[in-house]
């Protein structure tokens, strides 16, 4: 990566090749807009993926299929084919100031977004495993 600190990413507007902050800094990584099109391609699949966790507070996706919510999928189809929209679009894409993602880059999106539904299921076998009582946790036998 570019190595940038704290204050260069938070005041990355304020990069010009005067600045001594941004001193030995390409300002040109700062309005390529793949990066932020894979941050907001990540953010957009993670979201998705967490709804689809919150079919069941406990239970899993193996008992309880996202397919039992017809709703929940179709407002999940809807959001990522306007996201789609927004990317493949060459005007909506200019207005957005993003860039349309090659499948090599979706499939990056889908590994770094992936583990959420993992990670939710451990959390939902911990919970179905063990439960609140008192101050600690008790195992359910």
């Amino acid at each position: 990566g570019p190595g940038l600190n704290f204050y260069q990413l938070s005041h990355h507007l304020q990069c010009t090749p005067e600045n001594e902050y941004f001193e030995g800094i390409d300002c040109e990584i700062f309005s390529d807009p793949h990066p932020m099109t894979m941050a907001l391609s990540v953010l957009v699949t993670i979201e998705m993926l967490n709804a689809i966790n919150s079919l069941s507070e406990n239970q899993s996706l193996l008992v309880m299929p996202p397919w039992s919510n017809i709703w929940l999928i179709s407002a999940i189809c809807l959001s990522m084919t306007l996201h789609f929209v927004i990317l493949y679009v060459e005007i909506l894409s200019t207005v957005f100031q993003i860039c349309p993602l090659t499948l090599t880059e979706w499939i990056v999106v889908l590994k770094i977004s992936f583990p959420v539904l993992l990670l939710d299921e451990v959390l939902k076998f911990v919970a179905r495993k063990y439960t609140d009582v008192g101050d600690g946790l008790k195992e359910r036998k």
